[in-house]
Parts: structure tokens; sequence; C-alpha cells
């Protein structure tokens, strides 16, 4: 059952359809997704700009009350007169005049109060003060009525008292509704609202914020704690959140966002088409004939004789075009075909060469390891039987890893060592690409290292990557180990790094990768190519 639902599963992700329509639509989600995260950053951005400039309008408001509330009072007490008579009113109502803030001014002498406003009611707040201090005292919230020309501040010195209008307060910041101007006492634990309703406090929220911000932004409200010089009260305004309103582009982010996961879901069913189609065109290649086994020969760096050769994968389509190996070989690896392209090449080196190997013992011919031959002990076994049907010395092949192939160290060291204790060489390919250290290679059964083109190309121009490969043939001999460089196109690389102490080499400056039918001939005849180049005729 359950292999029958993998099965199911399997055969589902490898429709071109169905994965395009899994693309489009996490793409498309994704992006979607994304947007609405912007989109609701930029909504609590504005709300958060919003709330902080009302706030700071409502502290300069507040700041420019109290300054002149506490003026008047000093006023009032500094001049001689203590009593209710029409000389305090005339008093009274010129500080009115005097102070833009100040709506109601009052002296109160025992049960007689007399105010700059006689026939209406005046300040008669007979409460204890909310905030009492050294020199002055506050009333706060002195009514709840929405009349604005109600007095909503007061403060009082002595015998007298200064009170400022509601309006003197909204006239600077309309208050949305639900929203509270709140000033709070006895260390942050009563509040009382100047402006709005009452407000639960402390907030139902985690309180005090471990931020320091002044705003505090919760699921539900905005909590601005303006700073203030008096450390017997905070001011705090508290309004409750909008909703989320979507700036208007977003209505134009979904549709482009679809567009875009519909074409990403397009270009994934064009990629995996191609995929497919060369996934099963390579399929059929070995049967077909079309793949190919090329010998690129190495050389003594000295000599300039030729010691054996790197067996080369191409693919050759019926039309005579070229595959490269960038492409197929990566895809090979993926779908698990590197196994049995891998038997092919060490079979047909094997047909080709076996005669030329028996004939020439100290001849080799090395072959590259996919991770997974790696970190499986199948190869050992495979080239076995081929060396003892083809009469071939286990030495005369070399197994080529790279760096990047080497994925659990333990497990390649035990697969490689097992191949050595038969007689195969074991070389590392491109090496300084990948991620081997110096302390994996040390433990590593290695013959000889192979340095990468890149490195090679850069001895005298790349100012940066030049000491690269002088580097690795030191490490090389350190550790005695062989070096092989890889792509030699110039006699004066070939010159520098024999006398650096490389030995052997590979590259167009002595041949390209060759047919069979070439290699032997060379071989055979003994051939060198310091003088001219074999081109592929393949």
């Amino acid at each position: 059952m359950m292999v029958a639902t993998r099965a199911t599963l399997r055969s589902w992700f490898y429709r071109p359809w169905f994965l395009a329509m899994i693309a489009a639509v996490l793409s498309a989600a994704l992006l979607i997704a994304g947007g609405m995260f912007v989109a609701m950053r930029q909504v609590e951005q504005n709300e958060s700009q919003a709330m902080n400039a009302q706030g700071e309008r409502f502290l300069a408001r507040l700041e420019q009350l109290f300054g002149q509330l506490r003026e008047s009072l000093d006023d009032l007490q500094a001049q001689p007169l203590r009593t209710c008579d029409d000389e305090m009113i005339a008093t009274l109502q010129q500080v009115t005049f005097n102070y833009r803030f100040v709506y109601e001014a009052a002296y109160k002498d025992g049960a007689r109060m007399c105010s700059n406003r006689p026939r209406q009611e005046g300040l008669t707040v007979v409460r204890p003060p909310d905030i009492k201090g050294p020199t002055y005292s506050y009333w706060l919230n002195t009514t709840t009525e929405p009349d604005e020309n109600r007095a909503a501040l007061m403060l009082g010195r002595g015998n007298f008292r200064v009170a400022t209008s509601r309006g003197h307060l909204t006239d600077m910041v309309d208050l949305s509704p639900g929203s509270s101007l709140l000033v709070v006492l006895d260390h942050g634990k009563r509040a009382i609202p100047v402006l709005g309703k009452e407000q639960t406090w402390p907030p139902a929220e985690p309180w005090p914020p471990k931020a320091r911000d002044a705003l505090q932004i919760t699921q539900s409200r905005l909590i601005y704690r303006m700073p203030t010089d008096n450390p017997e009260y905070q001011l705090v305004l508290i309004t409750p959140r909008t909703g989320m309103h979507m700036p208007a582009i977003w209505w134009w982010v979904v549709p482009v966002c679809l567009i875009l996961g519909a074409f990403v879901g397009f270009f994934v069913l064009l990629l995996v088409r191609q995929r497919q189609s060369l996934d099963a065109e390579l399929h059929g290649a070995i049967r077909r004939g079309e793949l190919q086994v090329l010998y690129q020969p190495i050389f003594d760096l000295d000599s300039r004789n030729c010691v054996g050769a790197e067996a080369l994968l191409r693919w050759r389509r019926p039309d005579g075009t070229l595959t490269s190996p960038d492409l197929f070989i990566p895809m090979a690896e993926n779908t698990g075909q590197i196994r049995q392209m891998t038997d092919f090449v060490l079979q047909r080196l094997l047909e080709q060469l076996g005669q030329l190997l028996r004939a020439n013992p100290q001849l080799y011919i090395s072959v590259n390891l996919a991770a997974c031959d790696v970190m499986v002990p199948r190869i050992g076994q495979v080239m076995a039987k081929l060396l003892t049907l083809h009469r071939v010395a286990a030495r005369q092949i070399a197994f080529e890893v790279t760096e990047r192939g080497l994925i659990d160290v333990v497990v390649a060291r035990e697969n490689l060592q097992a191949l050595r204790d038969v007689g195969h060489q074991v070389l590392i390919d491109d090496f300084g690409t990948g991620y081997c250290s110096l302390a994996y290679l040390q433990t590593l059964p290695v013959d000889c290292l192979k340095i990468d083109k890149a490195f090679i190309d850069a001895l005298g121009h790349d100012a940066a990557s030049s000491g690269v490969a002088p580097h690795i043939i030191h490490m090389a001999q350190a550790l005695d180990l062989k070096v092989i460089a890889e792509g030699i196109e110039h006699e004066a690389q070939a010159v520098f790094l024999s006398s650096e102490g490389v030995k052997f080499g590979q590259g167009w400056l002595f041949a390209h990768a060759l047919s069979a039918v070439q290699f032997i001939e060379l071989i055979t005849r003994g051939r060198r190519l310091a003088g001219r180049r074999l081109d592929d005729e393949a």
C-alpha cells in the first residue's frame, strides 16, 4: 500500500503541469504574503507617525498651558489684595486678558470665592488636589461635561486658582473616538483622564513594557508616553488602533502578484519539459551509441612523454552537436543515471585500451567518480570484474574525486582506502575549488592532487590568485603527494610549474582530448608533442 502510494506521488511530481501549478501557487502566495507584510508594516508605520505627531502637539500645548497657568498664579500671588471686592475681580479679569490660556481666575478666602466670571458657575472644586507640589497644586479633569467652555485643568497657589478650558486643548488636536489624554500619578499606579473617557490602568497588556520607546503598539491600542520634566506625573495618550486600511496601491499588488506567479509557473513548466526531454534523451544515449569516451593525455613535464590520460565522457547528438558535460553530468547525478554512465566509461576504456595497457604496464588511465560512487563500495566490485575480464592491473586505473564529492569524509575515506588496497591510485581533482581542508587531506588515502585550470591561468596574471598554485604545490610536496597541473596552454606555464617541482601536466599545450585511436597512435609511436599539438578529431 505504501509503495503504491509513494509511486503515485512520485508520478504526480514528474508531471510538468502539476509542478508548474505548484510553483505558480507558491510563488503567488509568497508574493502576496510579502506584500501583506509590507502593507501591514506600512499601516503600523503610518499609525506610529500619526500618533507621534499627535503626542508631540499635545505635549507642546500642555507645556504652554501649564507655563501660563503658573505665571498667572505668580502674578496674582505677588499683588497685595487679599479680599473679594471689585478691585480683586478687576485684577482677576486683567489676568485673563494678559494670559491667553487662562479661561478663569478666582480668589478663595474661607467661605467666600470671587471670580472673573461672577455671573457664571466658578471654580467650585472642593476636592483635594490630584497633585500637591511645594508651590503649586493641580486639579485634573475638573469637569466631564462636553462643553468646551468648562474648565479642564486647574492650578492653585495660596488662595488663588486659575483654570484653562477644554477648548484650549482640543483646538490643537482633535481626539479620535475612544481616545484619552491621561495624567498618570502615584508612580504609574493611577491615571486621571484630562480629555476623553476613563481608561483601565495599568493597561491589560504586559506593563510596564520592556522597551523604552515612547510609543507602545499593542494589538488593540497605541499608547504614547510623553516625556515630562516633572517626576510627579506622566502624560499618556491612548488611542484605539484603526482598522487595516490598506494603501490604494495594495489593490494593484494582488493582481500583479498573481500575474508574476503565473509567469513563474510558466517558466517552471518550460524548464521541467526541457529537463524531462533532456533526461529522456540521456536515458537512451548509451543505447543509441551517442556517448563517447575521449582521453586527455597526461605528460611528464621534463621528458614530455605521455604517462597516462584522463577519461572524459562526451555526448555527441545525431546532428553532430555536443552537449556540454556541465549540463548533462549534474542531471545524471540527480537522476541516478551517473552510475550507469560511470560503468559505461570503465567498460569502454578497457575495451578500447585494454591491449594498450597490457602492453604498457607503466601507463594508466584515470576516471572521474561521482559523489554517489565515492560514498558506496560499489565501484570496487564493478572494477574487479572488468580488470579480471581484460587482464589489466589495478594500478593502471586511477580514480579522480572532487573535493565537493567528499560529502562524508569518514565514509569516503573507507571506500577510497579499499580502492587503494587493491592497487588503484586516488587523485583529488580540481583541488582548491572545494572545501577539503588540510586536516582532512592528511587523513585521506590520496596519491595525487590535480590543480584546477583556474589557478594555472592566474599564474603571472591575477595577482589575487597567482599564489594559490605554488601554495598547493608546496603543500602537496610536504605531504609527499604527486601533483598534476590541469589546463596548461602556454610553454611559460609548463616551465614555471616544472621549476616549482610539478612532475606532470595536461592541457592544450600538449594535446586536446583524443579519441582512442589517436591516443593509441600517440603511445605506440612514442610521439612527443613538444613541436605540435593533436586536435580532437572525434
